[in-house]
């Protein structure tokens, strides 16, 4: 498989959570269920050790980070074997360089072929500093960038960033969640500029996920317009309705081809959202995104418990609600049906 092309043809990329028990212990047999799901589900990739993974994975009373990666690399290589097709699997990166070179060579380690690189270590380093480290883990691992919203632990990064990064040989993506249209842009433009046709953008936005697969950003680079797109999305929110969200975009794809768009995917739009902000919990600040993720896939069957190995991530009063609410509004965007007629082979 070629990184490049595979990450260019676009893809429903999930960010894994982490299936714990009631005593707030890994179920392997849960976690195993759940990347069944998402290769079952027609997803292109993967992202493991990720923010919906919980970053606690790496503290070492947990020592979870190395199992979970593992766990997901070996489930992943069974189901393929079964039907081949290209996959990637995207593993976390966090911490300052030394950390992030450790788990770069973790990852590798497992078959993972590539790192989402998180800058959340330098919220007060300098740009230099910033770009530094990129380069550096990127002579390890193929990088794909991450801009992560301030309100979820990441930093404002300008296009002046963005510009030095889409400069460094070895990436391959970037994940764009910072939840603005000016900072999204600042990315897109960043790398038209650069001449990087060959970095794969992925939206991580996910109260615009529809709107971002459907825009052409447009800039003036080198002389002449230069038109680049969102191709697919590395997403928390396609970590549910896997099924239902690879079929979107499918449809989305097919539908980019005509210079008409149907109105109606305005209004899927907007469902998507009004979904999102119940599961990411935006009314408390993202403060039960996590939970909320969870909630889905326990109503499914898929994990055990919502438990998160910081016990004070819970659900926020009405959340529960609000999923109920979303799921009964927008049922062509879930896949109960769907899970439900294989929730025992995933188990088993």
């Amino acid at each position: 498989m070629d990184l490049r092309t595979h990450l260019l043809a676009g893809h429903v990329i999930p960010a894994q959570p982490l299936a714990l028990d009631a005593n707030r212990k890994f179920s392997e047999r849960h976690q195993r269920a759940i990347t069944r799901y998402y290769v079952a589900s027609g997803v292109g990739g993967l992202a493991v050790g990720v923010h919906s993974t919980q970053f606690e994975i790496r503290e070492q009373h947990y020592g979870l980070f190395n199992p979970v990666l593992e766990l997901a690399s070996r489930t992943i290589d069974e189901e393929l074997a079964k039907r081949p097709r290209p996959f990637i699997k995207i593993s976390g990166l966090c911490g300052r360089t030394e950390q992030a070179l450790a788990e770069a060579e973790t990852a590798l380690g497992y078959g993972y072929q590539a790192g989402l690189l998180s800058l959340s270590a330098y919220k007060n380093d300098t740009e230099d500093t910033m770009i530094d480290h990129c380069r550096r883990v990127a002579e390890t691992i193929p990088v794909v960038g991450f801009y992560l919203q301030p309100s979820a632990g990441g930093r404002l990064l300008g296009y002046s960033f963005w510009r030095r990064f889409a400069e460094i040989p070895n990436v391959v993506g970037i994940k764009m969640a910072p939840f603005n249209r000016y900072q999204t842009i600042d990315v897109m433009r960043a790398v038209a500029e650069a001449g990087r046709d060959d970095i794969a953008l992925y939206t991580g936005n996910d109260d615009s996920i529809v709107v971002d697969l459907f825009t052409p950003f447009t800039f003036q680079a080198g002389g002449k317009k230069v038109t680049r797109r969102i191709v697919g999305g590395l997403l928390g929110h396609w970590g549910v309705w896997t099924s239902a969200a690879v079929k979107m975009l499918n449809d989305i794809k097919q539908a980019r081809q005509s210079w008409q768009i149907d109105v109606k995917w305005l209004d899927t739009s907007i469902a998507v959202t009004d979904m999102n902000a119940a599961l990411f919990d935006a009314a408390n600040k993202y403060a039960g995104c996590i939970p909320g993720i969870l909630e889905v896939l326990r109503r499914q069957g898929l994990v055990p418990s919502i438990n998160c190995l910081n016990p004070h991530e819970k659900l926020s009063p009405g959340q529960a609600e609000e999923l109920t609410r979303v799921c009964q509004a927008y049922p062509q965007l879930t896949d109960d049906a769907f899970v439900a007629a294989n929730l025992d082979k995933w188990l088993g």
